[in-house]
């Protein structure tokens, strides 16, 4: 990979997650060459514009300040690896959490548009910072 591609692809990635920030989720699909988030926690595969659209929206209704934080990039061969916080507060519980999570943004090949966002997290200590101990929801 050449150091122009190399900074071209770091530049996709940090466009690609600050505009998950603001919720601009056209700049977002913008950064695709094909949209697609794998979501490794749980099996989940959105593919293509409708799929990843929907997502967005789900998961924003959720946690409607979801946003990253603390990222750390990494190239590597066939794309970017990002270690970062997510944070969120929770809609209905009003309870928040913060989790270290792990982006994998593969990329076209030769190109700088990514074609798979693989994000690596954990469910079990996201669930327990919003619900509590053991993962239920504490008496008032």
């Amino acid at each position: 990979m050449t150091a122009d591609l190399e900074e071209r692809r770091l530049a996709v990635v940090r466009e690609h997650m600050e505009s998950e920030n603001v919720q601009d989720f056209d700049r977002t699909i913008a950064t695709f060459a094909h949209p697609r988030y794998e979501l490794m926690a749980t099996g989940e595969v959105f593919d293509g514009d409708a799929e990843v659209r929907d997502y967005f929206a789900r998961s924003r209704a959720g946690f409607p300040d979801q946003r990253n934080d603390n990222s750390v990039l990494r190239s590597i061969d066939d794309g970017v690896v990002v270690e970062f916080d997510l944070l969120g507060t929770h809609a209905a519980l009003g309870t928040s959490f913060r989790s270290r999570m792990l982006a994998m943004f593969l990329f076209e090949e030769g190109g700088d548009r990514i074609v798979c966002e693989r994000v690596y997290f954990d469910t079990a200590s996201i669930r327990q910072q919003l619900l509590g101990e053991g993962g239920v929801v504490a008496d008032a």
